[in-house]
């Protein structure tokens, strides 16, 4: 029995995933904070393996309903991070030593991918996308379309070969609400959900149909885009904060998949250690 743990760092969201011989059991959602140590990355992964012998973490479906946790350290027997906040990758790099008794891998410059990269700069290629893709490629297969919401709404399109043809980075809804708030003396910062109506009676209202029936006209509109732009059309993956809010608004239809980038994290973890 093998256990590996992936850990997907991003700008306002950290989540560790925990697999059993290569699948996805349980995943823990923890806000990113700049300034964590690794003692306290140590004791975020304890509460989570804590959590999980309670029965409070979720269960991935299709996982084993037991799971056999260590009670002392080696907690696992590997680990493989995804990081786009480098002051954070070497924190957490020293908790995975810690809790696996191994160096864990890092995705980046020397790690096998099996992506063709088509882009001018592919070392500039978030870590957290370059997992998202290998996800998508093992998952549904090529072409596919990801889209990531986030701090910035990313999309990244495998072509039919399954190589990474490009993306499109924006700012996110939520960045979006708080740049119009900040901006604009009389407007506050509001819940970010779809309106009444589209046109709005209040400005409350007003401003939830522009920022979140503006995302999910941008997302429709830009996928028409690309579609037009490689000359086929695609599945479109949607993982992310508010990922269902906005999927349940789109005119097209797309899979919302919120485990893509661990399971992808856990295909380059098998792909390089394979012996």
């Amino acid at each position: 029995m093998a256990l590996v743990l992936a850990i997907d760092i991003r700008n306002t969201r950290t989540r560790i995933g925990l697999a059993l011989d290569g699948r996805l059991v349980s995943q823990w959602a923890v806000p990113t904070d700049p300034d964590e140590t690794a003692d306290g990355a140590v004791a975020c992964v304890l509460g989570f393996f804590d959590a999980l012998a309670r029965g409070l973490a979720p269960i991935e479906e299709g996982a084993p309903g037991a799971i056999d946790l260590p009670e002392s350290a080696p907690l696992a027997d590997g680990a493989i991070i995804a990081s786009v906040i480098p002051a954070l990758t070497g924190v957490w790099a020293d908790a995975a030593r810690r809790l696996t008794d191994a160096r864990p891998l890092t995705v980046g410059p020397g790690l096998k991918t099996g992506l063709k990269m088509n882009f001018s700069d592919p070392v500039a290629v978030g870590a957290d996308r370059v997992a998202e893709m290998v996800g998508a490629k093992s998952t549904y297969g090529a072409p596919a379309l990801v889209i990531d919401l986030g701090t910035s709404t990313t999309f990244e399109l495998l072509d039919e070969t399954g190589a990474f043809r490009g993306g499109i980075i924006a700012p996110g809804m939520k960045l979006g609400a708080q740049a119009l708030a900040r901006g604009a003396a009389q407007l506050a910062a509001v819940e970010l959900r779809a309106p009444k109506s589209l046109l709005g009676r209040t400005t409350v209202e007003a401003m939830q149909a522009g920022i979140v029936m503006g995302e999910v006209a941008r997302i429709d509109g830009l996928i028409d885009m690309i579609w037009a732009d490689c000359g086929y059309t695609t599945p479109v993956i949607l993982v992310g904060q508010d990922a269902e809010t906005i999927a349940a608004l789109m005119a097209h239809a797309v899979t919302v998949d919120q485990t893509l980038a661990l399971r992808g994290l856990l295909e380059l973890y098998t792909a390089n250690t394979r012996r």
